[in-house]
């Protein structure tokens, strides 16, 4: 009976290429043949959370009117959410010197705008807030916010939350977690783990975003973070990005990349390499 339950639930191909360009419509991503097991594995829950007997029927349901509030799931399922506190520590060393060379000018007035774009969990936002007050313990009292986006709303829940296991901790090092994070229960396993305190949680703006959707933001960022996203996305995907990036990046921001990510050529969408895997408007 197992067996044959598990037969039903078997990737087609033609189901495949229907989830995987709706997953390219809506999000971006990019799903290789080679993925195709890993899809069937990610999304065996979701027909059995809609009673649904196999893909091509899961597929109707996406294409249905009462089906669009899926799509939502479909993408939370297929995304991959991995991150760490302080992952890339340079990049981290040259958000402390950016932040140390605009202080006087923050302390008499000015704003300080950081984007986390793909901010999964969590961790990456925190890490920024942390990396400022390490700056200067009165970044509360200046004109700062952290804006933490991510497609995935559980995610965003989850980030909003604050509360990571021991392994999760993984990178945050004893200091910082003895000034920043209070002894908790995580809600998810029950097991001991750790609490962003209010004065880094208060410092960031948790909102879901699509990326690839029209952006809510007026201003600009003096730094944004985009690592490890736009890795699933393909070379068209990513050249629609740049230029919208450089439209809401000052002059003298900062863009970071994922270590195995890169803007190529960079010139032609008006930045610079700086630092690893760091981007300036040229």
């Amino acid at each position: 009976m197992i067996a044959a339950r598990l037969a039903q639930t078997t990737l087609d191909p033609d189901s495949f290429r229907a989830i995987a360009e709706l997953a390219y419509r809506e999000s971006g991503l990019t799903l290789a043949d080679k993925k195709a097991t890993m899809i069937q594995s990610r999304l065996r829950h979701r027909l059995r959370a809609l009673g649904l007997p196999d893909f091509p029927s899961y597929c109707s349901y996406l294409k249905s009117d009462q089906g669009r509030q899926e799509h939502r799931h479909l993408i939370s399922a297929l995304t991959t959410n991995v991150s760490h506190f302080f992952r890339e520590r340079h990049h981290f060393d040259t958000l402390r010197a950016l932040v140390t060379q605009r202080l006087p000018a923050l302390r008499a007035g000015a704003s300080l705008r950081i984007w986390s774009a793909g901010c999964s969990n969590g961790q990456e936002p925190l890490s920024i807030a942390m990396t400022l007050l390490e700056c200067a313990p009165d970044m509360h009292g200046l004109d700062l916010r952290i804006l933490a986006t991510d497609i995935d709303p559980k995610v965003i829940a989850f980030a909003k939350r604050g509360v990571y296991s021991d392994r999760l901790m993984e990178g945050v090092p004893t200091p910082l977690r003895a000034r920043y994070f209070t002894h908790a229960i995580c809600p998810e396993t029950n097991e001991p783990g750790h609490a962003a305190g209010a004065q880094i949680r208060k410092l960031i703006r948790y909102n879901p975003l699509n990326l690839l959707a029209p952006w809510p933001m007026r201003g600009r960022f003096d730094a944004i973070f985009c690592r490890n996203v736009v890795i699933y996305f393909d070379l068209q995907t990513q050249c629609g990005l740049w230029p919208r990036m450089h439209q809401v990046l000052h002059r003298d921001g900062v863009l970071f990349l994922g270590h195995s990510e890169r803007i190529s050529p960079p010139e032609h969408f008006g930045f610079r390499v700086g630092e690893p895997t760091t981007y300036r408007p040229a």
